[in-house]
């Protein structure tokens, strides 16, 4: 059984653990970024209730701007009041929900220390969901990855 799916309250703080989640989460972000800068985004599927996801994340989060993510608004008491809710409701829908993971706050650039912010499963398949629907991370093929320059060479 993977350690990283047991109870957090067998571990109490851990550090083992701790760099384990953040490896875990790493090859997640790397593993992601990659396929967003090798294939359309539109065409992404996350889940199998991506629409459902991002359905309810537009009527929560209507305005919420996807091209770059701030921080201290994100986790300010005022959204987190919004996201609480949010999440919970697919608590029993989306494996692993409350999990940590990385979300980029610059959709146009890389994961990086400065670009990088710690948010739930569900928030990150939110967030990522609308981006690719939505266009946002279709830049990152061509400023990542443009194949014309390559067939150039």
């Amino acid at each position: 059984m993977d350690v990283l799916s047991r109870p957090a309250e067998e571990f109490g703080n851990d550090q083992s653990l701790e760099v384990m989640w953040a490896m875990k989460a790493y090859d997640h972000a790397h593993i992601y970024f990659n396929i967003l800068c090798s294939a359309d985004p539109k065409l992404l599927k996350l889940t199998p209730i991506d629409d459902i996801i991002y359905k309810i994340f537009r009527e929560e989060f209507p305005t919420l701007d996807l091209h770059v993510i701030n921080e201290n608004e994100l986790k300010s008491t005022k959204e987190k009041a919004k996201w609480r809710p949010f999440c919970e409701r697919f608590k029993t829908l989306v494996e692993d929900y409350s999990f940590g993971t990385l979300v980029r706050g610059d959709a146009s650039d890389d994961y990086k220390e400065e670009n990088t912010i710690l948010v739930t499963r569900i928030q990150f398949l939110a967030i990522e969901i609308a981006r690719n629907k939505e266009g946002v991370n279709d830049i990152l093929r061509k400023k990542f990855y443009p194949i014309e320059d390559k067939e150039d060479s």
